[in-house]
């Protein structure tokens, strides 16, 4: 059991009661069996969520919606276990995606998760999508420092140098100088 499936299991086992359900549900090699829990009419979300976790990790596509739905979920583990199984699915819809949610500025205080995947795809996508974002917020007042230091770090991570100059933009901010600094010097040279 890897550490994001023992993760989910933990967070989920109090939300299902530790019910006959959730133990079926985790220990179940039937993909379509999974798959009907993500289509049946009122289930809770903590087994669609085992369900679209399971299917993403075994690289069925069929989870992609929900997964993205997980992805973009206001519960912040919520969306670290997305984005896990999102990267193991391997589906080509993925970046375009996450780039969706983390350039939607209604969704910014859950665009988190989305930054950190488009850093781990490193898909034509994510470097516009980053240096969109940490441009927007940049600006004054911005309160959402952790979504732009993911930003700061994808960028150095993905080292491309159309993120220099949004990268000295950031410089001056004092949550994001230092990574800004760090991830300038992981930059190719001109």
């Amino acid at each position: 059991m890897d550490e994001e499936f023992r993760s989910l299991t933990d967070r989920l086992r109090i939300e299902a009661g530790d019910s006959a359900d959730f133990h079926r549900l985790l220990g179940t090699e039937d993909d379509e069996e999974l798959a009907e829990a993500l289509v049946a009419r009122e289930r809770p979300l903590w087994a669609r969520e085992i369900a679209a976790f399971r299917l993403g990790c075994h690289g069925d596509r069929r989870a992609f919606e929900a997964l993205v739905l997980l992805l973009n979920h206001r519960d912040p583990e919520r969306c670290v276990s997305a984005a896990h199984a999102l990267l193991l699915l391997g589906d080509p819809r993925t970046p375009g995606a996450a780039a969706a949610l983390a350039g939607n500025t209604l969704r910014t205080a859950y665009a988190l998760q989305p930054v950190r995947l488009l850093t781990a795809l490193r898909a034509p996508e994510s470097v516009p999508t980053l240096v969109g974002t940490l441009r927007r917020l940049l600006a004054p007042c911005e309160p959402h420092w952790r979504v732009a230091l993911a930003c700061v770090e994808g960028l150095g991570c993905l080292g491309d140098a159309e993120a220099r100059p949004v990268l000295r933009a950031a410089l001056p901010h004092q949550r994001l100088g230092t990574a800004a600094a760090e991830a300038l010097s992981r930059l190719p040279d001109r």
